[in-house]
């Protein structure tokens, strides 16, 4: 196995370990159940799931309420027992209306008999445990949503993967829901490990955890066994997107436009295993999830979540927002999205909302000094300054041919950048010009 090594490029945001801060050293707290519900079929890469209830019937907590479509789709659960209000339209963080179902909630968390633990795991098959995966609607909980049994499922995958790439790296300003996750649950996260190794056939896996995080090391570590390697990575974003994990852990590079299978690696999340090991061994489906709440709100946490509650729900239970706030961000504040409205759903891909002021404020652009600085900083090895260039003169196939479409959307450019300008914007312009000349 290749020692570890740092990737080019990235930045270190000032609030990486301050903005941690508020919440890093806090146990993960159960959020309470909301009197409503508000659950959107789109919660994963891929096709969106069917809604499978009515208005007016009764489900309970962990029944199916979407139907997967496809094979790269997941299904939906009810994550609590009530009353269908109604199947309707609702607008998630990302911008996008889909389709949804509310549920009044009756609080008596009547599990659905469908949700039976396993009798006896260390009989269970890969296909076993692909299958489960899939049925419990486990999805990839760092942010991309795809669907763990599709990344799993490697029997027609050649040449097989023979590494699993476990993600723990967090690197995310103020976020911290993950590394609770570690410290809190390492056991749980190195049985998930352990299941996809065996899903998988591969033999060995690696956990990279930035070290500002030592704690969450040394509780992975306390609890691995054999074939399972945790290694401590310098703080440095976006060290947590998986093309620069890989080649921190394995010195593997994924060429541009493949993915992990082009470098024999799997990659999933340190929550989604612990996921993955709570579908299997209690027939849990994916119905929670841990939620950082931090900025400007009265209490910063980690709390855990039913998907479906709203935003107000949230605010509520941490003391509502401080004085100074300037934009709500779900997700992270490097790559999360603004959102106008509290009355958003918390997604299986909702890792962290954030109250900010000032410091997400952008100040007003100027013209390109030519410092370089966002060529330094980009970890795909791109020229940020000049791609935005060709999309401000509307030269989209220019700034495609310059490698936008290469480009992560991580934002160290724009971050870097002295001028103010909206680098990442532009690439981003850009790759939508090339999706639509495919299309």
């Amino acid at each position: 196995m290749a020692t570890t090594q740092t990737f080019g490029g990235g930045v270190h945001p000032h609030e990486i370990g301050n903005g941690k801060t508020a919440t890093r050293s806090q146990l993960i707290a159960n959020a309470a159940a909301p009197a409503r519900v508000t659950i959107p079929m789109v919660q994963h890469a891929g096709a969106p799931a069917l809604c499978c209830v009515k208005a007016g019937q009764i489900v309970n907590m962990g029944q199916v309420i979407g139907e997967a479509q496809g094979v790269v789709s997941a299904p939906v659960h009810a994550s609590v027992s009530g009353k269908v209000v109604s199947v309707t339209n609702c607008v998630i963080a990302d911008g996008r209306t889909v389709p949804a179902v509310v549920i009044d909630n009756d609080f008596e968390d009547r599990w659905d008999e469908s949700v039976k633990p396993c009798e006896n795991v260390d009989a269970l098959g890969a296909e076993e445990i692909v299958a489960i995966a899939s049925s419990c609607g486990i999805v990839g909980l760092g942010g991309a949503g795809f669907p763990t049994h599709v990344k799993l499922n490697t029997v027609k995958l050649d040449p097989k993967p023979d590494t699993l790439v476990i993600n723990g790296s967090e690197c995310e300003p103020y976020i911290t829901s993950d590394h609770r996750v570690m410290v809190e649950c390492a056991a749980q996260i190195i049985d998930g490990v352990r299941l996809a190794m065996k899903a998988t056939g591969i033999k060995c896996a690696r956990i990279g955890v930035e070290d500002n995080k030592m704690d969450a090391v040394e509780a992975l570590k306390a609890a691995a066994t054999e074939g399972i390697d945790v290694v401590a990575l310098p703080a440095k974003y976006p060290q947590g997107f998986e093309k620069m994990l890989i080649y921190a852990l394995t010195g593997r590079k994924v060429p541009n436009g493949a993915l992990p299978g082009a470098v024999q690696c799997v990659v999933l999340n340190v929550a989604t295993c612990a996921a993955l090991s709570a579908a299997v061994r209690e027939g849990k489906p994916l119905i929670e999830r841990v939620v950082t709440i931090a900025g400007r709100v009265a209490n910063p946490c980690n709390l855990r979540v039913r998907v479906g509650t709203s935003l107000m729900d949230l605010l509520d239970q941490v003391g509502g927002l401080t004085d100074g706030v300037r934009k709500l961000i779900v997700g992270g504040a490097m790559m999360g999205n603004a959102v106008p409205s509290l009355n958003l759903p918390v997604t299986k891909t909702f890792g962290a909302f954030l109250a900010l002021g000032e410091e997400a404020v952008s100040a007003e652009e100027s013209a390109c000094i030519r410092c370089g600085r966002c060529v330094r900083v980009c970890p795909m090895g791109l020229m940020p300054a000049k791609i935005d260039a060709l999309v401000r003169h509307d030269n989209y196939d220019g700034a495609i041919a310059a490698g936008a479409t290469n480009c992560m959307e991580c934002g160290s450019c724009t971050y870097i950048c002295p001028a103010k300008r909206g680098l990442t914007q532009s690439c981003r312009i850009a790759k939508a010009i090339a999706r639509s000349k495919k299309s």
